[in-house]
């Protein structure tokens, strides 16, 4: 018979992991993500562009980096808000999107990322308040798919349509990269189709459910959404 080869199945052993009902959870809605783990743990050639309000990446001036971030692969990004080359994060909604993606791994500390092996790409687009134009949006996708971004993360919206936004996602889209957008957390306020999400020809539109496997009560419902994560609680 075949010499079988065993391999160690991978539990990270960062400080509040167990904590993580999203990622391995069998009857709180996990991801299945130690199997996952087994088979890839992401690779540095593959770049993640995070566009948002940039990532908590370096130690430059006033900012520090993230001491969760300190193993995580960084390429090169953009600050479109400043227009200079230091996109970093001045409200932390780009920082704790970038960590759940690549948070530093298996380091004790802090808690797991996804696919931790991977490279981000910081694309500041959105200012300290959380908002920034559909100019500079549409400018951080041309940027990530120009510099060797093979997935573009967009956690933001508006429910306005715009041909300057879906130019640039088609733009990005024919060049190969995959757009994964956040369907949405309007639910309750009259659930408008989010753009860039409502892109459905260009984006995978992702919402949000909570840890008993039901949709989170804010998140977006419509036709364009193609797949349903953990994001509430």
């Amino acid at each position: 018979e075949p010499n079988y080869i065993a391999r160690a199945l991978f539990v990270p052993n960062d400080t509040y992991y167990s904590y993580q009902w999203h990622l391995d959870n069998a009857s709180k809605g996990g991801i299945q993500m130690e199997q996952a783990w087994d088979l890839q743990k992401g690779s540095s050639s593959v770049v993640v562009a995070v566009i948002d309000t940039g990532v908590a990446y370096e130690n430059f001036l006033v900012f520090a980096q993230a001491p969760d971030l300190a193993n995580t692969t960084f390429v090169a990004g953009y600050d479109f808000v400043e227009g200079d080359t230091h996109p970093n994060d001045d409200n932390g909604h780009g920082t704790h999107v970038a960590g759940t993606i690549a948070q530093s791994t298996d380091n004790g500390l802090g808690v797991a990322g996804v696919a931790f092996r991977t490279a981000v790409m910081p694309v500041k687009v959105l200012d300290a308040g959380g908002s920034g134009t559909y100019t500079q949006v549409a400018e951080g996708i041309y940027f990530a798919a120009d510099n060797g971004a093979d997935v573009i993360n967009m956690s933001l919206g508006a429910p306005s349509a715009s041909s300057t936004l879906e130019d640039a996602l088609a733009y990005a889209y024919n060049k190969g990269v995959t757009i994964v957008c956040a369907a949405g957390n309007g639910k309750l306020q009259g659930n408008l189709p989010l753009y860039p999400a409502a892109y459905n020809a260009y984006c995978v539109a992702v919402g949000a459910t909570r840890y008993d496997e039901r949709r989170s009560y804010y998140s977006n419902t419509g036709s364009y959404l193609d797949i349903a994560a953990p994001g509430g609680d």
